[in-house]
């Protein structure tokens, strides 16, 4: 057995009996041999720490004589140091959308825009319809006159003629007026609910009179969207007279009154009353549909503009394609009608089908289709581009 006291060994039985073994061993101790060696008799000579102080052999060792813990034979390895929380990145400010422009500038010269009438057009979002209401706001210098023409009936005219003078006079808080000037008994006047029945005739025999806008007003029906129209006579005998110069006094009468006059206009290019309105037209728009005979007499129509003198008017139209259904008609590939009316004006629209149109009833601009509406609004703002061109190739 180690002399170490602290070494712990067998069990030196301290006295006889069955409790000498459950005694542990804190020391060499050796076991009393009577009475007079007491009862916690310790080794003889030894220092007083190491005398037992209970028959179970307990030694209280005091702290000086306690030996030193041991170090570990190898050192546990020291733990990595925690990373450095990194900051979280700024996340930069979101720019101010600018506002528009007040006048914007002309555009430069390009093939046109394309629109499918699905809502593709200018493009999409808040950011697109405010810039697509600032070009329709563009302020004018003057009198703007737009013509809605084409070769053929049913094309139309008429639906093109009150979307663009509505979203015009809803957009621009302007007094947009809207002439029935087909010479063939139009149907202007049987598409908006009327509230008098005075027609074009009516104005001019009372021009000695106008003074204001007052006075021609009680010639005018007023739409919901605040388009005024101006009907033409249901006689055709009547509704044929009114020829070129009448249109000159016309449009020179609404001029001082109304800053954008929309016309529309018969299928007669020859008419006298069509020669008046290509003389003072700052826009064209040219009506097509997607079939075959509707987009021919577009096409005819811009043909007729280039070899009769009205070049620069046929280069800054626009055409408005319709969609249609079958019917047994043969019809055209929009992409291809848009890429052919696009190489011979300034742009191109395509509305989708619109059961509101398709019955040809009272035209209600709430009832249209949010496609259809948007399909319009690209083409008024298309036109609307043509404002500045208007202005910079006008003539004194």
């Amino acid at each position: 057995m180690a002399a170490d006291p602290l070494t712990t060994g067998r069990i030196h039985r301290l006295t006889t009996g069955p409790d000498w073994d459950l005694a542990p061993e804190y020391g060499p101790v050796t076991p009393p041999t009577g009475a007079a060696g007491g009862p916690a008799g310790g080794p003889a000579g030894g220092p007083d720490w190491q005398r037992p102080l209970d028959v179970l052999g307990t030694v209280l060792v005091p702290p000086e004589a306690r030996p030193a813990p041991a170090a570990p034979a190898v050192a546990p390895p020291a733990l990595p140091a925690r990373p450095a929380l990194r900051a979280l990145p700024t996340v930069p400010a979101v720019p101010a959308v600018p506002a528009a422009p007040a006048v914007p500038a002309a555009p430069a010269a390009r093939t046109g825009r394309r629109s499918l009438g699905l809502g593709l057009g200018l493009g999409r979002g808040t950011r697109d319809l405010e810039r697509l209401t600032a070009t329709i706001r563009t302020p004018l210098r003057r009198s703007f006159r737009i013509a809605v023409i084409g070769l053929k009936g049913g094309v139309g005219k008429t639906s093109t003629t009150l979307a663009l003078g509505s979203l015009l006079a809803e957009t621009r808080s302007d007094k947009v007026i809207a002439v029935d000037a087909n010479p063939d008994t139009g149907t202007l006047s049987r598409r908006v609910h009327l509230e008098t029945p005075a027609t074009v005739h009516d104005l001019l025999a009372a021009e000695p009179t106008i003074t204001g806008y007052m006075d021609v007003r009680r010639f005018t029906s007023l739409t919901p969207s605040g388009l005024e129209v101006l009907a033409n006579d249901a006689d055709p005998a009547v509704a044929t007279s009114f020829g070129g110069e009448d249109y000159q006094r016309l449009v020179d009468l609404l001029g001082r009154q109304y800053p954008v006059i929309l016309s529309d206009c018969g299928t007669g290019l020859l008419h006298s009353s069509m020669r008046g309105v290509l003389g003072l037209a700052d826009q064209l728009v040219i009506t097509a549909t997607t079939s075959v005979d509707g987009a021919s007499s577009a096409g005819s129509t811009l043909e007729w503009l280039y070899a009769n003198g009205y070049a620069a008017l046929a280069q800054r139209s626009v055409t408005v394609i319709s969609s249609i259904r079958g019917n047994g008609k043969r019809q055209i590939r929009v992409e291809e009608l848009v890429a052919h009316f696009e190489s011979r004006c300034r742009g191109a629209v395509v509305l989708p089908f619109d059961e509101h149109l398709a019955l040809g009833g009272e035209f209600d601009l709430a009832k249209l289709r949010p496609k259809t509406r948007r399909a319009y609004l690209d083409l008024t703002a298309l036109v609307a581009e043509g404002i500045p061109l208007a202005e910079a190739t006008a003539t004194p």
